[in-house]
């Protein structure tokens, strides 16, 4: 039990120095994306064990494919494969998640908040899909947990609440500035206009809300179903969170990504939270978090990692085979796109993770101008739908670990709804393609 304490600990500790090596990179002083990538690699190495298995499977074929992409690439084909570079797939977007993961230590979180007044009926399911939604935006997977925990304290959790609490989260990726899948979007298509993503995104998202509410009231009776009693002091942290990434986005480091300005900003703001307790309050905090729970994020970190190293391969072993020129569509239109959400929706149905089709299909296209806003609006539809439904996905899979509910009985749950967001989504899409020409 010691020996993995000690792994854990150490892995947790080389999380840690990743971030602090990716945020010094942001400096320009020193490149360090190659450290960082190492630094990563060594911590999913010693927790490889501690990932759920079929977490681990997922990772291992990926893994193996882009190796063996890079390997037949190189010897088939005599590209120059970059060896030393290899692992630095995906490393922004993870070192995103472990900047995020921070949030945890600003303020009070989780069941220090008081109970609130009961809310039940298709109002509570309601509120619990807005406070999992607006809270969802900034603290990611962490608002499930938070929410559905104090939903499960008068009562385990029925039907409705945990499709609640997965359609409020899941709905989060079509316009959330910090989520993993604006950073995956932003890494991949750099030059995506985040506005215009937004502005379809957001009322998408607000239609989730309704149809969630309106089909649960038709499908269950609600009368004795709790919902989260949302106050709008709670949405103070995340709308300052967003404002703050904002001014620093457009005037204080214009220069910088929203992925980079997210990865150092939400660590800076818990620092500077918890120094107020002083620094030896402080110093504690950050040892709890770095050996707890930064190597609780194995399976994430990991898969993410996995998918870069699969982008890699596969792009590398198609320029190779096919040439610089090919690419799977010569140009991306309203149908283009429409397929391709699809392709990734229904992929998500076999129970693979969005991220997969989202980086494949970018490694065998070659997109410029508008293109690039409309598959970023593609990829992050298609992670909304496809996470909400997937057996597989994340978000299922900590409901299933947490609180005991069946993936296929959630997938089969979520189909209609599903459905329905496919068919706004598409409608979406062509908009978005006739708005960018």
């Amino acid at each position: 039990m010691q020996e993995t304490t000690t792994r854990q600990r150490l892995a947790g500790v080389l999380v840690l120095l990743g971030l602090l090596a990716q945020i010094l990179g942001f400096t320009g002083a020193v490149p360090t994306a190659q450290a960082v990538s190492y630094l990563l690699w060594a911590a999913v190495a010693l927790l490889w064990r501690d990932i759920p298995k079929r977490s681990r499977i997922q990772a291992g074929v990926l893994i193996a494919l882009g190796v063996v992409m890079l390997v037949v690439a190189q010897t088939v084909y005599d590209a120059a494969v970059n060896w030393p570079a290899m692992l630095q797939g995906n490393v922004f977007v993870a070192t995103m998640l472990v900047g995020v993961s921070f949030i945890s230590l600003i303020g009070t979180q989780g069941n220090k908040r008081p109970p609130g007044k009961r809310v039940t009926g298709a109002d509570g399911v309601l509120r619990t899909w807005l406070g999992v939604h607006f809270l969802g935006t900034i603290l990611n997977l962490s608002t499930v947990f938070m929410v559905g925990d104090r939903l499960a304290r008068r009562a385990p959790l029925t039907t409705p609440q945990l499709l609640a609490l997965n359609r409020g989260l899941s709905s989060a990726a079509l316009w959330s500035p910090f989520f993993a899948s604006m950073a995956v979007v932003i890494a991949l298509v750099p030059s995506v206009q985040y506005a215009q993503i937004a502005v379809v995104g957001f009322p998408i998202a607000m239609l989730s809300g309704l149809l969630t509410t309106l089909e649960l009231r038709r499908r269950f009776d609600l009368t004795e179903v709790d919902g989260f009693s949302l106050s709008p002091r709670s949405l103070l942290m995340p709308a300052g969170m967003a404002a703050l990434v904002m001014l620093f986005h457009f005037w204080i480091t214009p220069s910088l990504t929203i992925v980079s300005i997210i990865t150092f900003l939400l660590p800076g703001v818990a620092l500077l939270s918890n120094l107020r307790e002083g620094p030896r309050f402080t110093l504690r905090r950050i040892r709890q978090h770095t050996v707890t729970r930064l190597p609780a994020m194995r399976g994430e970190i990991s898969l993410f990692l996995a998918a870069g190293l699969l982008t890699l391969g596969l792009s590398t072993l198609v320029a190779a085979a096919a040439g610089d020129e090919w690419t799977l569509f010569a140009r991306f239109g309203t149908w283009q796109a429409m397929a391709s959400f699809a392709a990734i929706t229904l992929s998500a149905l076999v129970g693979l993770h969005p991220i997969i089709g989202v980086s494949v299909l970018a490694s065998i296209l070659d997109l410029s101008g508008g293109e690039q806003t409309l598959f970023a609006f593609v990829a992050l539809s298609a992670w909304a739908v496809g996470t909400s439904v997937g057996p597989l996905s994340g978000i299922n899979l900590s409901l299933q670990g947490r609180y005991g509910v069946s993936g296929y009985r959630m997938m089969k749950d979520n189909l209609p709804y599903a459905a329905i967001m496919s068919l706004l989504s598409l409608g979406a899409i062509a908009g978005l393609s006739a708005w960018l020409g």
